[in-house]
C-alpha cells in the first residue's frame, strides 16, 4: 500500500495520504516528501512527483503550509508556499490544499454543498489550540460553510495506543483523552479533534477517523516519535477538479 484514500468523501474530491513505501530516497527514508530531513531535494522532487503524479496532480498546483504548530489557518487563492500557518482552506478548483505529517494528526475537510475543503496540520499544541474548530470557522467566514454539511477525515497519527506525554502536556486535554498505562500518560489526538469538531457543529456520522498509527507501524508510515532525525515526511493531500 503507497498510498492511503479516506472513504469518505466522493469520488471527485482528491483526498489521500503518501505512505513511506514506493520512492527514491535511500533508506530509511524512503517515500520521504519534505526537504527539511536531510534528504537530497532532487529525490525529495521525484518522490512528491511519484507520489502526486499518482493522483493526477502536478506539483505547480500544491498549497503547502509552513506548519510553525500555530492555530493560524488561511484562505489559499493560489498554489504555492503559505509559510506562517499550520491549516489552508479553498473554494477554488485545481488548487490541492497539503498538510505534512510524521506523527502529527492531518484533518481533511469537504463542504459538499459550497465545494471548498480544509487541510489541517494539528500537533499537540494546535490540537490543544483548537486549530479543527478554527478551519471549520474559517470556511464558514470565507464561503459561509454550515458545519452540519461538512465531511471529515481524521488521518493517519499517533495513536493513544502509543503517544506518551509528559505532565505538562497532558494537562492541556481533558481527561477523558487522557489515559495512564504503566505510570505514563497518553494523549488520544484523535477523539481530541474529533471532539472539536463535534463541537463545531459537525455530525458524527460525518467524521471519519483513520485506524492506522504511525508510531506503531513501521512498515507503513514515517515517524518522528519512533526513528527521531532520521524520519522522513509523509503529505496529505484534498481538493478538487473543475
Amino acid at each position: 500500500m503507497n498510498v492511503i484514500r479516506p472513504s469518505i468523501f466522493p469520488p471527485h474530491v482528491v483526498a489521500a495520504f503518501s505512505t513511506r513505501r514506493g520512492g527514491v530516497s535511500p533508506p530509511p527514508l524512503g517515500m520521504n516528501l519534505s526537504f527539511n530531513v536531510g534528504d537530497t531535494s532532487e529525490n525529495v522532487v521525484m518522490n512528491r512527483a511519484i507520489f502526486f503524479g499518482g493522483l493526477g496532480l502536478t506539483l505547480d498546483r500544491l498549497a503547502i503550509p509552513g506548519q510553525i504548530h500555530s492555530a493560524t489557518v488561511h484562505a489559499a487563492e493560489k498554489p504555492g508556499p503559505y509559510p506562517e500557518t499550520d491549516g489552508l482552506v479553498s473554494d477554488t478548483p485545481n488548487i490541492f490544499l497539503c498538510v505534512s505529517m510524521a506523527d502529527c494528526v492531518p484533518i481533511l475537510l469537504y463542504d459538499p454543498v459550497l465545494r471548498g475543503v480544509a487541510a489541517v496540520h494539528a500537533g499537540w499544541r494546535g490540537t490543544g489550540s483548537r486549530i479543527a474548530s478554527g478551519a471549520v470557522q474559517k470556511m464558514m467566514k470565507e464561503f459561509g460553510t454550515n458545519p452540519r454539511d461538512l465531511l471529515a477525515h481524521v488521518g493517519p497519527s499517533a495513536g493513544s495506543c502509543c503517544y506518551a506525554v509528559g505532565e505538562e502536556v497532558a494537562s492541556r486535554f481533558p481527561d477523558e483523552f487522557v489515559s495512564r498505562k504503566d505510570s505514563s500518560l497518553y494523549v488520544d489526538l484523535k477523539q481530541t479533534n474529533r471532539h472539536q469538531l463535534l463541537e463545531a457543529g459537525l455530525l458524527a456520522e460525518r467524521i471519519e477517523i483513520s485506524p492506522y498509527c504511525t508510531i506503531s507501524d513501521s512498515t507503513l508510515f514515517h515517524s518522528h516519535r519512533r526513528e527521531g532525525s532520521r524520519s522522513g515526511r509523509m503529505m496529505g493531500v484534498i481538493g478538487l477538479t473543475s
